[in-house]
């Protein structure tokens, strides 16, 4: 078996086996749906989104590509599509990181920590900078309105929108195309990748949206 695939079905089942509601795609390891809740003391604390996760044939030398279906307002992700601006993701992903990385603390970090300064949703930035309160007002409308749990189930990928996503499919890791073999491998000794790190907890301090910690 290769490490992609090796992989993809390790970090999967350690999904599956969490307390996250996982639904796989035509019982498909490379695409499933989860359940992700707002971080606690925030503004998003309480909402429940489902988010659309697919994973190339490469993972985890290359990213996944993630997006939220229901409705969210923050400045870091398009309302319409759902995609997400997160270095970690589309410039910076590391063989290193797993699935509950992004779950745990990547994503819950981005709701945290907005960056208004590159924004995928200009209204969403703009209230941020302008008016902080009105801006968490807002926040918590579309909690109530779009991300209660009822809606979180039933939410659907938009139908006139190309898929949902947020990780650059085509980004390497630091990995280029010819590094790679026809299934997926990388040429050479891969005894490093095959055992799973953690990317480890993160700390309260603040960080801009899509800026981690190296």
């Amino acid at each position: 078996m290769s490490v992609p695939r090796r992989r993809i079905e390790t970090d999967v089942m350690k999904l599956l086996m969490s307390d996250y509601d996982v639904t796989l795609v035509n019982d498909s390891m490379q695409e499933f749906y989860i359940i992700f809740k707002g971080p606690k003391d925030t503004p998003f604390a309480g909402g429940e989104w489902k988010i659309h996760v697919e994973l190339p044939e490469q993972y985890p030398y290359r990213s996944p590509s993630i997006g939220f279906v229901n409705k969210i307002f923050h400045p870091n992700i398009d309302e319409l599509s759902g995609s997400v601006c997160l270095d970690v993701i589309n410039q910076t992903w590391s063989p290193m990181f797993d699935l509950l990385n992004i779950f745990e603390s990547f994503m819950p970090q981005l709701l945290r920590y907005p960056n208004p300064t590159d924004p995928l949703n200009g209204e969403a930035a703009a209230l941020l900078m302008r008016d902080s309160a009105a801006y968490e007002t807002k926040v918590k409308e579309y909690v109530l309105r779009y991300a209660n749990k009822k809606m979180a189930k039933k939410a659907k990928k938009a139908k006139d929108s190309k898929k949902i996503v947020s990780g650059a499919a085509d980004n390497a890791a630091n990995v280029s195309d010819d590094e790679l073999s026809s299934d997926g491998e990388i040429s050479g000794d891969d005894s490093d990748i095959s055992s799973l790190h953690s990317y480890g907890s993160h700390s309260d301090d603040a960080l801009p949206a899509g800026r981690m910690s190296e």
